[in-house]
């Protein structure tokens, strides 16, 4: 279908609504409805016409859920202009307020088929802005404020979506991703790999994308560091037997880092394991962790336990232990893994951060942690400091510009939040594209 302009779909929608509201005036019994349904269907094709869009499915979708809502802003303001206009002048006639009617009609027909298609096709709008839509739906002012959030939102997501696919199709040939051996993506703790959510976000389908064959740890999500090591030591063996390759790579966030190190070293899985790449992992634990655990009371300690246990048995895990792993993270327990867990011969080891600029940036809970954990580990992500952060032949720091910082959700895309200045997806593009440089 053609594509037509902002200002001529604006133009024709005015236009189609206020001739269409007089033209039935002259119309009686079933060729006026059958008019009306006619002017309805009429809204409806020509919301469906793109404005500019080049790409179809749910960008499409939004994009043009986006125009149209402009589109019912415009239009809502030149009819509130022309009703104010007969109105002062004392022209109101029935033929007004015909229009009026119909206008209303039309429009809330524009704006339930804008609103619909943005609620079920936008990313970036989340779960906040979809709520207080439907909570200010229809307090003035606030409404409007809420509506021209949502609209930027989703105009600068098609933006980013767009440049993302033109720069995934200008390098497909050249499969930047293809590791020579198989990614091992590893979960951190309280999380499991499931198939409704990815703990990853975006990521994995980017890397995919551009040529990498990527696999889960599914270790437990709440267990000692040796426990889950055992899982993964499994879960790599069971790899390299399907694929006949030999080792894998792992990408490793927070406490699976300290998993996937201890089956390297302790478990025998080094001479499986090419590449050890950890992300905003506890190397060196948590001194608030130890804080915790030092001053709550052992009975409220051990009923919490109880009761993490039972929700996360309910999700998965077979033999959870909240105490195991929460103790696993603390300073002293890394301390003394550190001792005995030596990297292993032969494994490349890098390491990833990132850290939260201010509290506000980050979400709940992290901005509840963020200034306790700065106040006895440093700089952090609201979790991890930066400093425990650091493992490895390599650093590499991910820092957007600005005063919205990166927290330990948002450096595994948990929230799937485009970032100004922080393209998570790209990032680990050049995470994997460097580990396959090396021959990885």
């Amino acid at each position: 279908m053609k594509q037509l302009s902002f200002l001529t779909k604006t133009v024709l929608a005015f236009c189609a609504v206020n001739i269409y509201a007089v033209s039935l005036m002259y119309l009686h019994g079933a060729v006026k409805v059958l008019a009306i349904i006619a002017g309805i269907v009429f809204v409806f094709v020509l919301c469906a016409v793109p404005c500019r869009s080049g790409e179809g499915g749910r960008l499409g979708r939004m994009h043009r859920g986006s125009c149209l809502m402009k589109i019912f802003l415009a239009d809502t303001t030149a009819e509130l202009i022309w009703t104010v206009y007969f109105a002062v002048s004392g022209k109101w006639d029935v033929t007004v307020t015909v229009n009026c009617i119909i206008a209303v009609i039309l429009l809330a027909v524009m704006f339930m088929t804008a609103a619909v298609r943005i609620y079920t096709s936008s990313v970036q709008i989340g779960i906040k802005w979809r709520v207080l839509g439907v909570i200010f739906a229809f307090i003035p002012v606030i409404n409007l404020i809420i509506l021209f959030k949502m609209i930027k939102l989703t105009d600068d997501e098609y933006r980013t979506e767009c440049d993302k696919l033109a720069l995934d199709r200008s390098r497909e040939q050249e499969r930047v991703c293809a590791t020579k051996y198989p990614i091992l993506m590893v979960h951190g703790v309280f999380f499991r790999d499931v198939k409704a959510f990815n703990y990853w976000g975006r990521i994995p389908q980017e890397l995919e994308k551009n040529g990498a064959k990527i696999y889960y740890g599914c270790q437990q999500s709440a267990d000692s560091v040796a426990g889950c090591a055992a899982e993964l030591k499994a879960k790599i063996d069971e790899i390299v037997e399907r694929e006949k390759c030999g080792k894998v790579n792992i990408i490793a966030h927070s406490k699976g880092g300290l998993d996937s190190r201890y089956a390297i070293s302790m478990l025998g899985a080094g001479d499986r394991v090419a590449s050890l790449t950890t992300v905003n992992t506890p190397h060196r634990g948590c001194q608030f962790a130890d804080y915790l655990l030092n001053k709550v009371p052992e009975g409220f300690k051990n009923g919490l336990a109880d009761k993490y246990n039972a929700a996360l048995k309910k999700l998965g895990d077979t033999k959870p232990d909240f105490m195991a792993a929460v103790t696993d993270l603390t300073a002293s327990a890394c301390e003394e893994m550190n001792k005995v867990c030596k990297d292993a011969e032969g494994v490349y080891y890098q390491s990833i951060g990132s850290r939260s600029v201010s509290a506000m940036g980050g979400r709940f809970p992290l901005n509840l942690s963020y200034h306790f954990v700065k106040y006895f580990d440093g700089p952090n992500d609201g979790l991890v400091s930066v400093e425990s952060m650091k493992w490895g032949e390599r650093f590499v720091f991910a820092e957007p510009k600005g005063k919205r910082g990166i927290t330990h959700g948002d450096i595994i895309d948990l929230n799937r939040e485009n970032i100004k200045d922080f393209d998570v997806r790209e990032f680990y593009v050049g995470i994997v594209s460097d580990l396959r440089s090396r021959g990885f």
